[in-house]
């Protein structure tokens, strides 16, 4: 698939696969439910996520954001007050630290508004590649994919890349993917990789793309 890419193929594929990731309640639509698609709290949501896993990460944005809703708000906040918020997140002492400068960045240098390019989101503190791309695609609609190891195993399996690193998948799917795919790209794969093509064990028999799937690797 990787060579020639079949697009109404891939289209059908990534529509069944959503589908089911939607029916089973993935965390990725769950997050979407409870926070919106507002751009500051999904940035925050990607740094809270970075070693932690989606259950504790709610949590923590839903205390955080019970006292806080903007930048400014955050900036504000001392740095101890944060930790009290989100702890149970991994190393939430240092992404304390990391939210309040990250909040300060953005109303000093942005004017309190999160950029919606990808050069200005790199520039804030905390902020990669992976929570930038997923920040523009989900929040602002516009043509990034974020590769995380959901997104880079499933595209390894079902033969669109041939990579051993996320930062490989991320170059390859960046050229091969169609500009109107790139958007729901991500959140599919990644729902899709929550609930049904996990890492160790994937439900292959109940999977509803199995007879597109060469499996590979697995």
């Amino acid at each position: 698939m990787k060579r020639n890419l079949n697009v109404r193929k891939l289209e059908k594929i990534l529509k069944l696969m959503r589908k089911e990731a939607y029916r089973r309640d993935a965390p990725v639509f769950r997050k979407e439910r409870i926070f919106g698609k507002d751009p500051f709290k999904i940035l925050v949501l990607g740094i809270l996520s970075t070693r932690t896993k989606d259950e504790k990460t709610f949590e923590a944005g839903l205390k955080l954001f019970s006292k806080i809703s903007s930048p400014q708000e955050l900036a504000r906040m001392k740095t101890r007050e944060i930790e009290k918020l989100i702890y149970g997140v991994g190393f939430y002492k240092n992404k304390a630290r990391i939210l309040k400068l990250a909040a300060k960045q953005i109303v000093k240098e942005f004017g309190g508004k999160v950029p919606e390019n990808l050069e200005d989101l790199l520039k804030i503190k905390g902020v990669g590649k992976k929570v930038a791309k997923v920040v523009l695609a989900q929040v602002f609609g516009k043509p990034y994919i974020a590769v995380d190891v959901h997104v880079h195993r499933i595209s390894n399996r079902l033969g669109l890349v041939s990579t051993k690193s996320p930062e490989e998948t991320d170059k390859i799917l960046e050229k091969i993917i169609p500009d109107k795919l790139k958007v729901e790209f991500n959140r599919t794969l990644v729902g899709f990789g929550q609930t049904v093509c996990k890492p160790l064990k994937p439900l292959c028999d109940e999977c509803p793309i199995k007879k597109f799937c060469p499996k590979i690797g697995v």
